[in-house]
């Protein structure tokens, strides 16, 4: 009977059994039932090759160790690495402590906050913070950028540069009079207007990075004895042009006008899109019935054609229309050779002298004199439609009933609003502090709608708690 553990498949053979079984050449103890690749036929019977556990081990890590170069973990980082995750923070949901005191296996480590259920909630919290730690890092110092530029005055450093947001090109001319009455004295309604007016474009182009020119209307002593009082508007332009040497576009407002949108910038609002927001044909809204183009066989093409040469570059005035013309209360003029000559012919003395008693609005019918007239005013001129930037209440233009041309429409959110002629029967103050008022309620943020909102519920409440008490 063999001695071996096991019956074995070979013929007269059985697995190695050291000490109870000697066929074979190694009896150390160390032999090895497996099949070794020196197992071969010679001559027809079969050469058994016992191999030792020593021998197998060698070539198990011939293939499964690790290379030469391998540290097996006992280098300078694998061990301080070590050092370092098991001295990371573990969490537990539980509260279970089964194991030894001996073992110690909580010491150094957050646990929760006890087994309550706000513990469980906050070590939660803090174990989902510690997952996403590096994309809420992200998320924080996007919104502490946000927030330190508007904050901060990178906003309007970034608003006025040239290069960015381009708020240095513009500059707002707003006729006032701050030192007092020139002709009479200023009631303290005349004073609020002023007031109100001024600090709606002080916030406006501090906004957007735009510059402020308030025009001293009080040197109109100046040009009394010259019959041009009221031409004012052309010096002022030009003197601004030399105060500020890198602006491209003035926009002259009135005193009596009011921005009912302080969000919209002047590039968004029209020139980025110069062409679509202006039209040069003025028989799209033409209240003069002026006849265009000309047709002199000895004008240039762009003179005789009805949009010019049709380009945005050669847009150097922007003027709105109302039911009775040309309207100046608010209007852009742009830096040119073209304006340095128009300015130069628009205070000729020849006209302000000649034509005052004949001209009832002065400059204004001035302008419109010389683009009737002159061919190369009308190949530089632009009209833009007056709700987008001069809107009129209805007390002005207001003979036919309201007109969806000229009167301002708070469904659509205009622009600007010019009280134009109130001064003549209606109200200025009235006008400006409902507009005011208005365009406030318009642009509230958020959170004063909010408030709002509050506010107007306790007031329905005690409105019902006095008319029950009233009725009881």
């Amino acid at each position: 009977m063999s001695l071996s553990r096991s019956p074995s498949p070979r013929r007269g053979g059985g697995w190695s059994s050291p000490g109870l079984t000697s066929p074979y050449d190694n009896v150390s103890g160390n032999a090895s039932p497996r099949k070794t690749y020196g197992d071969t036929q010679t001559n027809g019977s079969s050469s058994v090759d016992n191999v030792t556990w020593a021998k197998a081990k060698a070539r198990s890590e011939e293939v499964k160790g690790y290379p030469s170069f391998s540290t097996r973990n006992n280098g300078f980082f694998s061990r301080h690495a070590r050092k370092i995750s098991t001295s990371l923070p573990t969490f537990r949901m539980t509260g279970r402590r089964d194991f030894s005191d001996k073992e110690r296996l909580g010491r150094g480590r957050w646990a929760q906050m006890g087994g309550s259920r706000t513990g469980r909630f906050l070590t939660y919290l803090g174990r989902t913070i510690w997952r996403f730690r590096l994309r809420l890092g992200i998320v924080l110092a996007f919104v502490l950028a946000i927030v330190l530029f508007y904050v901060t005055p990178m906003h309007r450093a970034y608003r006025r540069a040239s290069f960015l947001g381009g708020g240095s090109k513009f500059v707002v001319i707003l006729a006032a009079n701050q030192g007092g009455g020139v002709m009479e004295w200023k009631g303290a309604r005349e004073w609020a207007i002023e007031r109100d007016s001024v600090r709606n474009k002080k916030k406006y182009t501090k906004k957007w990075g735009y510059d402020l020119e308030i025009v001293d209307m009080s040197t109109k002593k100046r040009y009394a004895h010259e019959w041009r009082e009221s031409w004012e508007k052309v010096d002022t332009i030009r003197n601004c042009m030399r105060k500020y040497p890198k602006a491209e576009w003035f926009w002259w407002l009135d005193l009596n006008t009011f921005i009912m949108e302080p969000s919209y910038p002047l590039q968004k609002h029209v020139f980025n899109d110069l062409l679509g927001n202006t039209y040069r044909d003025i028989n799209v809204y033409n209240p003069l019935n002026i006849s265009h183009p000309f047709d002199s066989p000895h004008l240039d093409p762009p003179a005789r054609s009805a949009n010019g040469d049709g380009r945005a570059n050669s847009i150097d005035l922007i003027i709105p229309q109302d039911c009775g013309g040309f309207n100046l209360g608010s209007f852009f003029i742009h830096r040119s050779i073209w304006t340095d000559r128009l300015l130069d012919i628009w205070w000729d003395p020849v006209g302000y002298e000649q034509k005052h008693m004949e001209w009832e609005h002065k400059e204004q019918d001035a302008m419109e004199h010389l683009y009737i007239n002159q061919p190369w005013i009308r190949s530089h001129t632009a009209f833009i439609p007056q709700r987008k930037i001069n809107s009129f209440p209805m007390g002005a233009c207001g003979e036919n009933g309201e007109d969806s041309r000229i009167h301002y429409s708070e469904r659509d959110r205009d622009f600007v609003v010019n009280m134009a002629g109130c001064e003549w029967g209606r109200d200025c103050w009235g006008e400006m502090y409902n507009y005011r008022e208005l365009s406030n309620k318009l642009n509230r943020t958020p959170w004063e709608k909010f408030k709002d909102g509050i506010s107007d519920q306790v007031k329905k409440m005690r409105g019902k708690k006095e008319e029950g008490a009233e009725g009881g």
